[in-house]
């Protein structure tokens, strides 16, 4: 599962990673995001791999979970939405991964603001999520169902193993 198209880089990499009968649930807020990366994904013949799904993620994993035949099920979890969400997109996603599985969090370093005093100067919105990611990051840390590797690739990635 991705939450958080953008550009369909990421989901286009998960994609092409899978076995040919895998599949990615693709979630974002809006379809201009897919439709963006969607020429690359069909040059690729990956389309038939990914169910795109359009609206508040939240409201969509909040349906998953009321069956219960949904958790544990996923073997991966790629989320880059809305950072204000992410210990919300967590508490959810977590019983939908299975055991082993792994959850991906995009952003995590937030453009080395989550090391720096909040005085050092930053953009508005570097400045306006950075408490977030902050947060995130520490309820990650602490949180004994995973098992997490913080990559200082790009903007920082962290990986949490379920390991309960």
């Amino acid at each position: 599962m991705e939450i958080g198209v953008y550009t369909g880089y990421s989901l286009l990499s998960t994609a092409l990673a899978l076995p040919s009968d895998g599949k990615v649930l693709a979630l974002d807020i809006t379809r201009e995001y897919y439709d963006m990366g969607l020429p690359m994904i069909k040059k690729a013949g990956m389309t038939h791999k990914i169910d795109f799904r359009e609206g508040p993620a939240l409201l969509f994993l909040d349906k998953l979970l009321q069956d219960e035949n949904n958790k544990g099920t996923f073997d991966f979890v790629f989320v880059d939405a809305d950072k204000n969400n992410y210990l919300n997109y967590h508490e959810r996603v977590i019983d939908l991964v299975k055991v082993g599985g792994l959850i991906g969090y995009d952003n995590t370093l937030w453009s080395g603001s989550v090391a720096l005093s909040p005085n050092a100067p930053m953009t508005k919105i570097v400045k306006g999520l950075r408490g977030h990611v902050i947060e995130v990051n520490k309820y990650l840390a602490q949180d004994l169902r995973i098992e997490i590797c913080q990559l200082t690739i790009g903007d920082g990635i962290t990986l949490c193993r379920r390991i309960s």
